[in-house]
């Protein structure tokens, strides 16, 4: 299958453009600069140097391949680009898989695709944009990532410490978060590219939801590890992100697992932390 994918240089979007390749597809990928461009082509896909936000271009290139995923996602990209694919994309059997997020379903101890949204403010702005993909003709699937982990990067990296130098909690700590190895996240993209559902939705989860005291008193190995109040984390983060990050938020998976087919193999956020990428 020939992909049109966006965001191939970035943290969920490299894993994707991975995963894609080693599954045999065919990657064409909309980038930025010629330093991208070059970082595509080394990991078996081809770049077009250009903007997402070049409607012109994402209309011709979505014309050109047998499917679209988008994971470039952003408040100032989503609304042209997803009209954009879906006009493209209409009457055709082509899927287009476009990335949510988990923040959407709020504070839940088990969310799953038919939780009901509460969006906090830093991410309020997608649930139109989804509505809008959920409701067009074409085959969409929108892929809702947990906390995204692995490769030393992502959201936990604030919590990567050097064993000597304090790691600041986000509240008090005791809130969990849901969350997802990139690698794994990326095979889900696949499968859900693969299954080419009408009016699809998958929580990418992996059942894994450590506290975020958990979280940082593995990244912190063995340095002092300090809770803040929530207005202290305000102050320190951004209110918007902040609040974000004091949701408490569980989910199983299970969905993708038994509809998709998805087999999450690695690390856990706390190992990860503890012994894997985030280790200098």
């Amino acid at each position: 299958m020939h992909v049109l994918l966006t965001g191939a240089s970035g943290y969920i979007g490299s894993s994707v453009l991975r995963a894609l390749v080693a599954h045999g597809h065919e990657v064409t990928a909309i980038v930025r600069s010629d330093q991208k461009a070059q970082a595509v082509r080394d990991a078996g896909g081809r770049a077009v140097v250009g903007d997402v936000t070049d409607t012109d271009v994402v209309r011709r290139l979505a014309h050109e391949a047998d499917a679209v995923v988008h994971t470039a996602s952003a408040e100032s990209v989503d609304p042209d680009l997803t009209a954009t694919v879906t006009e493209a994309l209409d009457g055709t059997p082509k899927p287009f898989v476009h990335t949510g997020g988990i923040f959407t379903f709020g504070s839940s101890t088990d969310i799953s695709e038919q939780s009901p949204v509460s969006p906090p403010a830093l991410t309020a702005w997608r649930a139109p944009i989804e509505a809008r993909v959920r409701a067009s003709a074409v085959r969409t699937t929108i892929v809702a990532p947990g906390i995204v982990h692995g490769r030393g990067a992502g959201i936990p990296a604030m919590f990567a410490g050097d064993g000597e130098h304090e790691v600041r909690l986000v509240g008090d700590g005791s809130q969990r978060w849901t969350t997802v190895h990139v690698d794994d996240l990326g095979e889900l993209y696949v499968l859900a590219l693969q299954r080419a559902e009408q009016d699809g939705y998958v929580v990418a989860a992996t059942g894994d939801n450590p506290t975020v005291r958990e979280i940082a008193v593995a990244g912190a190995h063995g340095a002092p590890v300090v809770a803040e109040s929530v207005d202290e984390s305000r102050q320190r983060l951004g209110a918007d992100f902040a609040d974000a990050l004091l949701l408490h938020q569980e989910a199983s998976g299970a969905h993708a697992r038994t509809a998709f087919g998805w087999v999450p193999t690695r690390p856990s956020l706390v190992e990860d932390l503890a012994n894997g990428s985030y280790v200098g």
